[in-house]
């Protein structure tokens, strides 16, 4: 996509007090809005914790003017957007993106829910049985209690050791001093005058701006409320401690009394403290056995004071030692750069190219948090204080050096022109660019297909690359590739490229999405790196995620069609495994330039190319029932339920069946249910089978509960498309249609539709028949589709954490 503007947005004050920052990017495909309010979990009475995140939850319930089916969240849903919303210590943000001609629509929601939320109290009641299943499933995140424990050094004073997730017990709804302290947080802080808007989106600058000021019209207007300085940090005289746990170190660092500054001032001394260059602090670290990775990050600023966390990894299950004198060395070598000239310099680079990549809502984001936009004199002055309460050394001793730049962030080479593939074998028959094709007026068949459903356009595209083994992968191959490949894919994120690795024991999937400039060079290194043998897994010391996060992650690999490997006992070598393995692939949106400058590259890609494509194998119409396990105590349910043929027209009537259930299948089962907070639905695509998803956590129902209400509510679907007022039917189809429309779509969003659509034998011209597939289907096509669902003629898939219940499911052996 086009640069935008500037790294630095115009930002003005409306006369209610409304902050407001406007930025056009007009490459985007999507408009978003970032709402901050200046009050968070640490504004809330202390009498009522989790009173902050309450009222949050309070506002999604729909308001008089825009009720339950109407409201922000079903809005968004049928609109293909997403929103979200976040409580922390000293903030609240409403997120939403969506097509810029529902832009309007959204805010206006939006407005509506801060300025008239419900309040009833029968609503509170309900919304706070959410909440305590939020608050079981926190108490048993290892992430949140990690950070728990992290804080367990700062002083018993400071609100951060205080408890604010909030639960049954300490939401005391009915009682009147909660009523009145719930009221008095809202009228105090849910005002112009707390808040700041974001915009970002394809449209005007002016046409922003009179969105932001109609929002603010729609919002009360009071004057900024001054809150109270929390106490120090720490009570001692130290500025920081270490923790020490199996296979890792944690260190934070508090700092008092910091001089203003936008967050970028931790920004840019973490990108420093991060970076894997040679003659750097993890290099060093690396080379004396001190540990294997580093994160520095910033973990809260507000009034001057500040947090520092830098968590050391080593590759083992003992705790790294104390690398503070390593540490203050290099922040001493750090400070003496002067004004930072050359490494501020790439910085701007790195900025520059998150900018041209980034999403609408992570640039509303940016925007809202102050994240861009060159480093000021009191960034450095910043800088400078923090260097000092840091303790960096005056006279560092090690040979430290300044790090080599990034060359993926370096301009580009020109690409050769396209012409005969060099170093192409007989492995390699048939792999040919687009640009060789046209000019010969051929249209044979490529391992790697370019695909032109996508113009060439856009700075942007998108590479799809494939391995399918001949012999069953090391069940680590995922986690040894992403270790292997850790520097080389941030090294790639820095300049614009998201490089993702996606394995199991059948087959290896390469992602790389965005900037096409850097592309071919990032391509060149990654196959490098496969040539090289893998390390060795490390130590598994990653916070587990909550059930349904797992589950999710495990879909696609329980899925798989006749896995082609039956004894998994016969492994092959990391080497043969990608020697003997056949590859295919797609690239999507790319020019004819970058085209010949992969070719050479996918010449040497290791393996053998698979000149006819493995297409996805007929559904079987069975209900089996896998089991995985997972940590926690909550019960999570995953249920797919496929097409029953390839056909376009089931793909089509089960997207609509997917649109149009998703706002009631939410109010069933987690509004008038009370199953649990994680409750969603939607069309998924894996491995190129289309289907619904389905998907529960509950602290409370059973699997087998969970997978009858679930089956229950499918089997209302084709009352639902019955009941449809025909108008709202039709507006439902074109929205729908509307957000499969290629030109509208983001890259990454039509690549993986693309190489799903490649998966399953879809024609060429797969994206402009879907959306006209949605809009000719007639009520009674639909319906019969959701007779041929609940009737599970493509079959059922669940995957759980608890075992299978018996019939109607089968378990499945494994």
């Amino acid at each position: 996509m086009p640069a935008p503007d500037s790294l630095r947005p115009p930002t003005e004050t409306l006369a209610n007090g409304l902050q407001v920052t406007l930025r056009h990017a007009p490459g985007l495909k999507r408009s978003a809005a970032v709402l901050r309010v200046e009050a968070g979990s640490h504004d809330a009475p202390e009498a009522w914790p989790g009173l902050a995140h309450f009222l949050e939850h309070l506002f999604f319930l729909g308001t008089a003017r825009f009720p339950a089916g109407q409201d922000l969240m079903a809005y968004v849903r049928d609109h293909g957007g997403q929103v979200n919303a976040r409580t922390s210590e000293r903030i609240t943000e409403f997120f939403l993106e969506l097509p810029p001609s529902a832009l309007p629509g959204g805010l206006e929601r939006l407005a509506d829910m801060l300025a008239h939320p419900r309040l009833d109290e029968a609503d509170q009641m309900r919304e706070r049985e959410v909440l305590h299943a939020e608050f079981i499933a926190w108490s048993q995140d290892a992430t949140a209690q990690r950070q728990v424990a992290l804080y367990e050094g700062l002083s018993e004073e400071h609100p951060l050791r205080g408890f604010h997730a909030g639960n049954r017990d300490s939401l005391a709804v009915p009682e009147p001093g909660f009523q009145l302290a719930l009221h008095d947080f809202f009228q105090r802080f849910y005002h112009s005058g707390q808040m700041s808007l974001s915009l970002a989106g394809p449209q005007g600058t002016d046409a922003l701006a009179a969105l932001a000021v109609q929002f603010g019209n729609s919002i009360p207007s009071s004057e900024t409320q001054v809150r109270q300085a929390p106490p120090k940090l720490m009570t001692s005289t130290e500025t920081g401690y270490q923790l020490a746990r199996q296979g890792s170190l944690d260190a934070l660092f508090a700092f008092e009394n910091l001089p203003a500054a936008s967050p970028q001032t931790f920004d840019f001394l973490c990108h420093w403290l991060n970076t894997h260059k040679p003659g750097g602090l993890l290099a060093t670290l690396r080379q004396r056995g001190l540990a294997d990775s580093l994160k520095a990050m910033s973990l809260y600023e507000f009034s001057g004071q500040a947090l520092l966390h830098i968590e050391l990894k080593l590759d083992s299950d003992r705790a790294p030692t104390d690398s503070q004198p390593l540490l203050r060395d290099w922040l001493g070598f750090f400070a003496a750069q002067d004004d930072w000239a050359s490494m501020r310099q790439e910085f701007a680079a790195f900025r520059q190219r998150q900018q041209e990549t980034a999403t609408a809502l992570q640039l509303a984001r940016w925007d809202s948090e102050g994240r861009h936009g060159p480093l000021s004199e009191n960034h450095l002055m910043r800088l400078r204080e923090v260097l000092k309460q840091l303790h960096a050394v005056d006279h560092p001793v090690e040979p430290w050096r300044l790090p080599s730049p990034n060359p993926f962030l370096q301009a580009t080479r020109e690409p050769p022109r396209a012409g005969l593939i060099r170093g192409q074998t007989s492995a390699h028959r048939g792999l040919r660019t687009f640009a060789q094709d046209r000019s010969r007026g051929r249209r044979e068949r490529s391992p790697l297909q370019f695909s032109q459903a996508l113009p060439d356009t856009s700075p942007e595209g998108a590479v799809y690359l494939r391995w399918q083994f001949a012999a069953p992968a090391s069940p680590d191959l995922q986690s040894r590739l992403d270790r292997h490949s850790a520097d080389l894919r941030e090294d790639a994120r820095q300049a614009g490229v998201d490089v993702v690795f996606d394995s199991d024991a059948e087959q290896c999937l390469l992602k790389l999405i965005g900037l096409q400039a850097p592309m071919p060079s990032v391509f060149e290194h990654l196959m490098e790196k496969l040539r090289q043998p893998l390390p060795p897994v490390l130590a598994d010391s990653e916070a587990p995620l909550i059930p349904i996060r797992q589950l999710l992650r495990e879909l696609p690999i329980f899925f798989q069609q006749n896995p082609r490997h039956a004894s998994p006992s016969l492994r092959g070598s990391d080497q043969s495994v990608w020697t003997n393995a056949q590859w295919d692939g797609l690239a999507v949106g790319l020019t004819a330039a970058t085209q010949a400058a992969l070719a050479p590259v996918l010449a040497r890609t290791p393996g053998v190319a698979r000149e006819e494509p493995e297409l996805t194998v007929a559904p079987v119409p069975v209900r089996t029932w896998h089991t995985h396990k997972t940590l926690g105590d909550d019960h999570a349910l995953l249920m797919f339920c496929p097409t029953p043929t390839e056909d376009l027209s089931d793909e089509a009537g089960w997207r609509l069946l997917a649109h149009l259930c998703q706002t009631p299948y939410y109010q069933r089962l987690r509004v008038e249910l009370q199953l649990g907070y994680a409750v969603f639905s939607g069309l998924k695509q894996i491995h190129g089978r289309t289907g619904l998803l389905l998907g529960a956590q509950s602290p409370g129902a059973s699997a087998a509960q969970l997978s009858e209400h679930m089956t229950q509510f499918l089997e209302t679907l084709p009352k639902l498309v019955e009941q449809i007022d025909d108008s709202i039917l039709a507006s439902q189809q074109q929205a729908l249609a509307s957000q499969m429309n290629s030109a509208e779509m983001p890259i990454a969003q039509a690549a993986e539709l693309l190489w799903q659509g490649k998966l399953a034998g879809r024609p060429s011209d797969y994206l402009q028949r879907l959306p006209d597939a949605i809009t000719s289907m007639t009520r009674e096509q639909l319906i019969d589709s959701a007779y041929r669902l609940v009737q599970a003629q493509g079959g059922r898939f669940c995957l759980s954490n608890a075992p299978c219940p018996g019939m109607p499911w089968q378990a499945a052996a494994r």
